[in-house]
């Protein structure tokens, strides 16, 4: 059976913040100790907020540019806001690089963390020495979905879990083999946690048990491993973006050459 709890008592996250101490402290306040196999979901922005992420306001367009590796497609609203979805350089493909305005101190914006899967290194590192129990870490975002309206979290940052659960190779209920199925358990389980967390509760971290044998050691592969870049982005451009791209490529094929005209 999967449960899953939000810690409350955590409260404002400030530059510098001991956050497997905050974490540790709520997780002893609440009255149910961790044990072996738990794992925590951790909200990025009391990381970002920790590690001291913090840009002005009046900052912001500057800020997405610096954090973007691509553009992916960019859309003006009829109000007259852009939107940008690019690739920030962590390879998550997200509206804004990630920059969030959002539950932040006044005229002040915050950038994703440095390295998630580091973060979450050094807080499952600490929560298992502080609390003497294996548990893992995943960091979570806010993301939206390229098919579908509204957002979902997902996993940035992963310590200790198996952000994959590997089926290929196994075969369904009717023993027919399975080729393909690599369920995103990580990205799962920020979902699932988000339920209990939700946007203004003041509780960024929530804790899931029931699912141990996704827990190991802090060496196994992060979410980094998650989003597709590269040659495996099937989806590398907008609608219009890729049109536009195309048409270019196709004009410039048909001009006759010098050679041609001569």
């Amino acid at each position: 059976m999967l449960t899953v709890w939000p810690l409350a008592g955590i409260g404002e996250v400030t530059a510098g913040a001991d956050l497997v101490e905050l974490i540790a402290a709520a997780v002893e306040a609440s009255g149910h100790p961790l044990s072996d196999g738990d794992i925590l979901v951790v909200t990025s922005k009391i990381v970002s907020k920790a590690e001291g992420r913090f840009v002005r306001a009046d900052d912001r367009e500057d800020a997405i540019t610096a954090e973007t590796v691509r553009v992916v497609a960019t859309r003006t609203s009829e109000s007259g806001h852009v939107t940008r979805i690019v690739e920030n350089r962590l390879g998550i493909v997200s509206a804004a690089a990630g920059v969030d305005a959002s539950n932040t101190p006044e005229g002040t914006i915050l950038l994703l963390p440095v390295d998630p899967d580091a973060s979450a290194r050094e807080l499952a590192d600490g929560l298992r020495r502080r609390l003497g129990a294996e548990v893992g870490v995943l960091v979570s975002d806010t993301l939206g979905r390229a098919w579908r309206d509204g957002q979902v979290d997902q996993a940035i940052g992963a310590a200790g879990v198996r952000v994959f659960d590997d089926l290929r190779g196994t075969t369904d209920a009717q023993g027919r083999p399975l080729h393909v199925t690599l369920p995103c358990v990580a990205d799962e389980l920020c979902a699932a946690a988000d339920l209990v967390k939700r946007k203004a509760t003041g509780m960024p971290v929530a804790v899931v048990r029931g699912r141990a044998d996704l827990v190991g050691g802090l060496d196994l592969p992060g979410a980094r491993t998650i989003p597709r870049t590269g040659e495996r982005d099937m989806f590398r451009l907008g609608y219009d973006e890729a049109y536009a791209e195309g048409y270019t490529a196709g004009s410039a094929a048909s001009m006759p050459s010098e050679e041609s005209t001569a």
